[in-house]
């Protein structure tokens, strides 16, 4: 009976999906106010019931009802409350059932902020979201079933994935990637709407950018706590390997940063009103490629799925939207007209469309690498791979020159400018790229592109920091106002959008240093250590001291006591630990990591031998890893900011006539 409830749910929403976007279609087309009413309710059905479905499952994950499918699969009587509540997308079936409430929640949200200030375009957009929406539906409601019903129904069930439950992030990473990737279909109908309609309005395209933004925060995010996951989990000691399905999540951010850009050309001149909207939709269509990656099982990775009839579904719904998607960009793109032309001099509209181009590319690099081998084997029936050696020689000079246009584009002015002014502005802030070139040689960096970046990295540093503070220095200089209240101005004002800007720049920038430094600057020793024995590295000694075993309900676990001394200081021991699950074979290693500003020392125990008393332990020195997790956080914090802004700006705009009245080409 459970399991019928949550089916019923599905179904529900299946329909209301389905005949809210045949409403919303035909709204458009007869230009209706009545369907597009229709069609709301409908979106709201579809988020009501999908949401409810889910409710319902994690109820049956929490009271271990094993006449559920998905429950029998994944669920086990003995499990912690968190894990049995991150269950849901822990396994494929759930997963999918997952995005259905994410996308229930934007569905949601996004109908009701779109009034009928956008004309034709609103029942368009939403026609596209409850499209997708059918077609997720469907995927739940068909090849995925979480609600089957279970004839011989168990006792108890073997739980998730035990990497899945080998630390607190599995409940953190997957809802914001998920936040990413399924936002990315409301900038995917907005730009649709755009392109069916044939208009582009300041309106809309404010929309479409204030819709990238709450998703690219969420894929900002997701990105590097994957990462963190992978450094906190696997214990292999780093947290990026060119993984497919690590390149998956961050395909799409690399577009999204793309047109976030593009679009402020396009609102500011008027220009490259269909490479914005071609970037909105590579967005939606690469989160799609990279769901099918994930979930097809055709990658060797630690984060994919197993293979299933989810995964050729993917790629039927991928063929269509992107089939669809080319067609109406090819029939509909001419209508987006220019409204005024790019200074073609040394100017930020040079810098903005240099930057575009080099996101493109890093991503045609990464995607090249990511499915070529799939496409050999395909092809001639050869397995091949393509490591990290490739997307290292490949996307560096490509990042560089990324870090480059990030310090040189602020600081050049919109339009074309005298030569004495362009050296005003690009020659000082050479003092700090010499600096920050200066230090890192003076503590025996070598590495070429280390040190290029490190430069190019200073530079930038200096023009964002000036630049942030610039409005404010002139009111101070001007006005005689005070720093807090010259600056506050931009805190809380019409300056936010153009501060949060910079804030994302300077984490970006952060970012860059941290990668350059911990990516070339590691140390690392392997060992095997008897009990009392000590091996150094570094300014660390580090001492065997014994075994521990601790027993939880899910699992037992065998830990490694290792003493720490750095300069010959005491400081608290580390546990790197290996973990035996129920029903699973081989133990899953734990390490520890002693995290601080400058450096992380990063243990993790390859063996352990308790009958010889010895164990097999790799021991790293990773230099600024930190900063990479605190610059995620502050370009979240400048993501955050710009949507605030932006949502401030949307709701004080005059709403315009209602649509029947617009014209529609």
């Amino acid at each position: 009976m459970t399991a019928a409830i949550g089916r019923g749910l599905v179904l529900v929403s299946l329909f209301c999906a389905s005949a809210g976007a045949v409403a919303a279609f035909a709204a458009f087309l007869r230009k209706s106010s009545q369907l597009t009413s229709i069609a709301v309710r409908a979106a709201y059905g579809f988020a009501a019931s999908m949401i409810l479905a889910n409710l319902w499952m994690v109820a049956a994950l929490l009271r271990n009802d094993f006449s559920i499918s998905y429950v029998a699969q994944v669920g086990s009587v003995d499990l912690p409350t968190w894990v049995k509540v991150v269950s849901l997308w822990s396994s494929l079936e759930g997963s999918i059932l997952f995005w259905g409430f994410v996308l229930a929640i934007y569905i949601a949200v996004a109908t009701r902020s779109l009034n009928e200030s956008h004309g034709p375009a609103r029942p368009a957009a939403i026609g596209v979201w409850l499209l997708c929406a059918t077609f997720f539906g469907f995927l739940i409601a068909g090849p995925a079933q979480p609600f089957g019903a279970v004839a011989n129904v168990p006792t108890d069930g073997p739980g998730p994935n035990p990497l899945l439950q080998n630390h607190v992030l599995m409940a953190i990473h997957p809802p914001f990637l998920y936040g990413g990737y399924v936002g990315m279909t409301i900038p995917f109908g907005l730009a649709l709407a755009a392109l069916l309609t044939g208009r582009l309005s300041p309106t809309l395209l404010g929309t479409i950018r204030t819709s990238l933004l709450a998703p690219w925060t969420f894929l900002t995010c997701a990105v590097v706590l994957g990462g963190w996951w992978a450094y906190e989990v696997l214990g292999w000691g780093g947290y990026w390997a060119w993984d497919p399905v690590e390149n998956a999540s961050l395909l799409p951010w690399l577009t999204a940063t793309a047109a976030l850009h593009s679009a402020i050309l396009t609102e500011r001149r008027g220009v490259l009103k269909g490479w914005t909207m071609s970037l909105v939709i590579s967005s939606f269509l690469l989160t799609i490629l990279g769901t099918f990656m994930t979930r097809s099982g055709i990658f060797n990775s630690v984060h994919s799925f197993t293979q299933s009839a989810i995964g050729p579904t993917i790629l039927v719904f991928l063929g269509i939207a992107t089939l669809a998607s080319v067609v109406l960009l090819a029939v509909r793109v001419d209508l987006l007209k220019p409204d005024g032309e790019l200074d073609r001099g040394a100017s930020r509209d040079t810098a903005f469309l240099a930057q575009n181009l080099l996101l493109v590319l890093f991503t045609f690099t990464v995607l090249i690498g990511t499915v070529f081998p799939l496409i050999v084997e395909a092809a001639r029936n050869v397995q091949m791979s393509v490591g990290r050696p490739y997307f290292d020689r490949m996307t560096i000079p490509i990042g560089a020159l990324l870090l480059f246009v990030m310090g040189v584009g602020p600081a050049l002015p919109w339009g074309s400018t005298s030569r004495d002014e362009l050296k005003r502005r690009l020659l000082p802030p050479l003092g700090l790229g010499l600096v920050a070139l200066a230090l890192a040689l003076a503590f025996g960096v070598r590495t070429p592109w280390t040190l290029i970046t490190l430069f190019f990295a200073g530079y930038a540093a200096h023009v964002t920091l000036f630049e942030a503070l610039r409005p404010a220095r002139t009111r101070m200089k001007f006005r005689t106002d005070g720093w807090r209240k010259a600056f506050s101005q931009d805190l809380f004002g019409p300056g936010l959008r153009r501060l949060a800007a910079y804030v994302a720049h300077a984490g970006a920038v952060t970012a860059f240093i941290a990668i350059a430094v911990s990516s070339t600057r590691a140390t690392s020793l392997e060992r095997s250590l008897q009990q009392g024995e000590t091996m150094k590295l570094g300014r660390y000694s580090l001492t065997f001291e014994g075994i521990e075993h601790t027993e939880e309900a899910h699992r037992t676990s065998t830990i490694a006591r290792i003493g720490v001394k750095k300069d010959g200081i005491e400081l608290a021991p580390l546990r790197p630990m290996m973990n035996q699950y129920q029903n699973q074979r081989e133990s899953i290693g734990t390490p520890d990591v002693r995290t601080g500003l400058s450096e992380d020392l990063y243990l993790s125990v390859m063996n352990i031998d308790e009958a010889s008393g010895t164990i097999g332990i790799l021991a790293l020195i990773n230099p600024l890893v930190s900063w990479l997790w605190i610059a995620t956080v502050v370009m979240a914090i400048g993501g955050l900011m710009a949507l605030f802004s932006s949502m401030r700006v949307g709701h004080a705009a005059p709403a315009t006539p209602n649509f029947e009245t617009a014209p529609v080409r």
